[in-house]
């Protein structure tokens, strides 16, 4: 599960609700100039708090790179490579030469907008060195399939795929529509967004009415969780929530829903991994669909992945964040609305009025009072809040903001409480008259022992069982672990002091930390690398004189 993070806090966002990587951009070289980002002195710090947190980071460097930043785009990727960050993601296939040129070992990504939708790509990036193939998102599900089938287990490159999050309209991100009108180039990091915008259709030099269907370019937003269990079986290594530019709270709501989904997808699997076999939960499912839409969404749909349908994929109603659809306006009376309700609704509540004409300015507000009645609800709102001019039955009705539900989301990563622990398996060995030997393993590489410093002694009376010790050496509140597997291999009937088995305890969870805390050592050549040359232009092919 890979989350996005533009900044410390959503970063701390995506790590508390269960994300196994983050992504982000520092100053230079990525697709999202407008997110705060990271600088290049922040890295040390950062990946530290992750790499305690069991959680990789990945660093976007997802443009492409002018000649004349070469020089300056080396200098950046040796800062990378140097403070241990887990993975690049590249677009420009000379960036993954320069890479493999400073370091033979340090991974690749390549980003979806290097366009990879077939075996061919796939390979193609193997021959780059890459570790890992961010598929474009215009792939289907059987076509990802397809992909899978062709590369060869033991060697196959993971497959990644965008999940949730925006689309573009462009083919693989790749839009130049915002450099062509605004001068404002999308591919390095400063989109405007035209896709967002209403158009006027022009078919044979006549002007076609599109009534409230004017946002043409608009697609809703991917939201993948439906087919998660078809992802899994098609063998994605990898789902990717796109939001860099989001704010925290979207960051770890939207991981939750996803971490919470996959986990309960990933529960019911065999040993061998046959088969997917997830249990049904409506309730679930739509608490999950509803906070999705309430952290963002302009609709969701699942974007290609059930194959291609334009239709449904761009409604053409707007443009902009809605939430949630509560119902349509029935009626309108003493500044009060009344209407049939599709979703929950509370004082505080914010709601806007869609009258399919966006761009002239909607009205919304907060609920002041919900009055139910026969099936139907009365909404209220503080006196002035609303021009009651322009709201009319028919019209429908989002609820775009739940207070409750974001002090909920909130309070996930506020502070610098650890709320979300990840699983350690320990074994435990010895017998009367030797230490107790604990092996701690996080899963991830990093495996400490610790010895008692008393030996064990024969017990009398309570012996040390494995129920005792689950309960003992499980008190890890406060530590980013929490107990997992306990393999337990003590002979006879044996005892130790409790103080003795917290101290192990605190020691082990203490060198653990102190292991993932390591920066990562890439190999990286202390040689600079040859400035590029600069090629006279090749002479054009000369007319074939037989034709």
């Amino acid at each position: 599960m890979l989350a996005p993070a533009g900044d410390w806090e959503c970063a701390r966002a995506a790590v508390e609700n269960g994300a196994d990587a983050i992504y982000f951009g520092l100053e230079r070289f990525n697709a999202r100039m407008r997110a705060k980002n990271f600088t290049q002195a922040d890295l040390p710090a950062l990946m530290e708090f992750l790499h305690r947190r069991g959680v990789r980071g990945y660093v976007t460097f997802n443009t492409l790179v002018f000649a004349n930043e070469i020089e300056a785009a080396e200098d950046y990727l040796r800062s990378i490579i140097a403070a241990g960050v887990d993975a690049a993601i590249v677009q420009d296939v000379g960036i993954c030469r320069m890479i493999r040129a400073l370091s033979p070992d340090f991974p690749i990504h390549c980003s979806t907008q290097m366009t990879i939708t077939s075996a061919a790509g796939v390979e193609f990036a193997r021959e780059l060195g890459a570790q890992l193939v961010v598929l474009a998102r215009e792939n289907s599900i059987a076509e990802i399939e397809k992909i899978q089938a062709t590369q060869t287990a033991g060697t196959a490159l993971p497959l990644e795929v965008f999940v949730h999050g925006a689309l573009c309209v462009a083919y693989s991100g790749q839009c130049l529509t915002s450099e062509s009108l605004g001068g404002r180039s999308a591919n390095r990091g400063e989109c405007a967004q035209a896709c967002r915008l209403p158009y006027d259709l022009i078919s044979d030099g006549q002007q076609v009415p599109l009534g409230d269907k004017r946002y043409l370019l608009s697609p809703q937003d991917l939201a993948g969780l439906e087919v998660l269990p078809d992802l899994v079986r098609a063998g994605v290594a990898s789902l990717k929530i796109e939001g860099r530019l989001k704010a925290p709270e979207y960051v770890a709501s939207i991981t939750r829903v996803y971490r919470r989904e996959l986990d309960r997808v990933m529960a019911p699997f065999a040993p061998d991994r046959a088969e997917v076999r997830p249990e049904s939960n409506p309730d679930g499912t739509r608490a999950a669909r509803y906070e999705l839409e309430m952290s963002f969404s302009r609709g969701l749909f699942t974007g290609w992945f059930r194959g291609i349908d334009n239709q449904k994929l761009a409604h053409a109603r707007f443009g902009t964040k809605r939430g949630v659809f509560l119902g349509e306006v029935s009626r309108v009376i003493d500044e009060s609305v009344t209407l049939r309700p599709h979703a929950p609704v509370k004082p505080g509540d914010g709601v806007v009025f869609d009258a399919g004409n966006p761009e002239a300015g909607e009205e919304g507000g907060r609920v002041y009072q919900v009055n139910e009645r026969h099936g139907e609800v009365t909404l209220r709102f503080g006196h002035g809040d609303l021009d009651w001019r322009k709201i009319r039955p028919g019209q429908r009705v989002w609820k775009t903001n739940d207070p409750a539900l974001d002090r909920e989301v909130r309070a996930t990563f506020d502070g610098e409480q650890i709320r979300f622990q990840r699983e350690i398996s320990l074994e435990v060995h010895g017998r009367a008259g030797t230490p107790l030997t604990l092996i701690a393993n996080d899963g991830l590489g990093h495996v400490v022992r610790i010895e008692s410093a008393a030996p064990l002694a024969v017990a009398e009376k309570q012996p040390l069982t494995p129920e005792r010790l689950r309960e003992q050496l499980g008190r890890l509140g406060g530590t980013p672990f929490k107990l997992g597997a306990l393999h337990f291999a003590l002979e006879g009937a044996v005892i130790l002091p409790v103080s003795e088995l917290n101290r192990v305890r605190r020691e082990a969870v203490a060198e653990l930390e102190k292991l993932r805390a390591a920066p990562k050592r890439w190999t990286l050549s202390d040689e600079k690398l040859p400035s590029p040359r600069h090629r006279s232009p090749r002479p054009r092919a000369r007319p074939n004189s037989s034709r």
